[in-house]
């Protein structure tokens, strides 16, 4: 694994599992989905069929553990390489922004959303750390694999804030890919409230493919990861589209409410839809969506200020060993999907995690 730059893609395609290879296992075992630990290199790996699908990974280079890469079920990435991986045209802002994390920007006063290397000194002490404790179990299945983990928030003096149990449900078919994130925080000693911020909770950041095109002058990577101001994007090849549960598209999906929001567009020739689903036990619900046209693609129950322009507000509050529980699907499609069809997807998320 080339630590250095966080060579994901060639750790799965050449030493992620033993010699005798997954597709052999999986054919052995009848597991359809297999859940693979490597704790000394900080992750756990996921296969579908005994094909990449994404890494639960803590390396030292981030404040918290990600989910990264997302693939659809050909194999086609969906989250953007940079800060692990940077790839030939990708934006390098917003160092934090990687894979898919679960996150918030205003817990007493720390922020765990922005906290990364690039946060000047000064401001560190306002930052928190998401430090990986334990692995729970891993469980291959016929239907399903299972992680489940144990983390701790902390702030700057390294204190334990808050204490999270994550439960993360995979399963793919020819056609797709879904994560189930069941995440529990648990208070430690203290009153903790969320304040109403922007900055949350769980989210991720799609290829460049599907952003929405731009014309605003930005930052881009070459090969190698050196910085360029560019005047004016190019967009080719960049198409995503946003469409929320409630009927809006694009830029206005920011900053409403929605029970789901989907992301479409191509990658090369590849159509893929990326829907996330809020939960009706999920405090906050229906949430709303911090989805940006550069990429973030976020579901936040716990802000509401900003996005309604004052008009709504939330202070979310875990009196201390109090515990709130978050349920979020992550569903990776090909095609563009119809809103009928992602409604019945929703209608079995929902069933199935009360």
């Amino acid at each position: 694994m080339r630590m250095g730059s966080f060579g994901v893609v060639l750790l799965l395609v050449m030493g992620m599992v033993p010699a005798n290879g997954p597709d052999k296992q999986q054919k052995a075992s009848g597991e359809h989905v297999q859940v693979v630990a490597n704790e000394a290199e900080r992750r756990v790996d996921i296969l579908v069929d005994g094909k990449p699908f994404t890494s639960y990974i803590w390396p030292s280079t981030l404040k918290k553990p990600v989910l990264y890469p997302l693939r659809t079920a050909k194999g086609t990435e969906v989250t953007r390489g940079y800060p692990l991986e940077p790839r030939p045209g990708e934006r390098v802002d917003h160092p934090h922004q990687a894979g898919l994390w679960f996150t918030y920007g205003n817990v007493n006063g720390v922020d765990f959303w922005n906290n990364s290397d690039a946060i000047p000194a000064t401001n560190a002490p306002k930052m928190g750390t998401i430090r990986h404790a334990r692995i729970v179990s891993t469980k291959n299945g016929a239907q399903a694999g299972e992680l489940e983990v144990e983390t701790e928030w902390l702030n700057f003096e390294k204190n334990v804030m808050l204490r999270e149990r994550t439960r993360f449900v995979f399963s793919g078919g020819e056609t797709w890919r879904s994560i189930v994130r069941v995440t529990t925080l648990t208070a430690a000693d203290e009153t903790l409230r969320f304040h109403d911020d922007k900055e949350g909770l769980m989210g991720m950041r799609v290829a460049r493919a599907l952003e929405m095109p731009s014309n605003e002058p930005l930052v881009f990577t070459d090969g190698s990861g050196r910085a360029t101001s560019v005047a004016k994007l190019d967009n080719t090849g960049v198409n995503g589209m946003y469409r929320t549960s409630e009927g809006a598209t694009g830029d206005a999906a920011w900053g409403t409410r929605a029970r789901w929001c989907n992301l479409s567009g191509k990658i090369r020739d590849e159509a893929v839809t990326i829907t996330i689903f809020d939960n009706p036990a999920n405090p906050g619900f229906p949430a709303y969506w911090h989805a940006r046209g550069y990429g973030l693609f976020a579901v936040n129950p716990l802000g509401a200020r900003i996005f309604s322009n004052g008009r709504d507000e939330r202070e979310f509050a875990l009196a201390p060993k109090q515990s709130a529980t978050f349920r979020y699907e992550v569903l990776i499609r090909e095609g563009i999907a119809t809103t009928e069809s992602t409604e019945l997807a929703y209608e079995k998320f929902t069933s199935a995690y009360r």
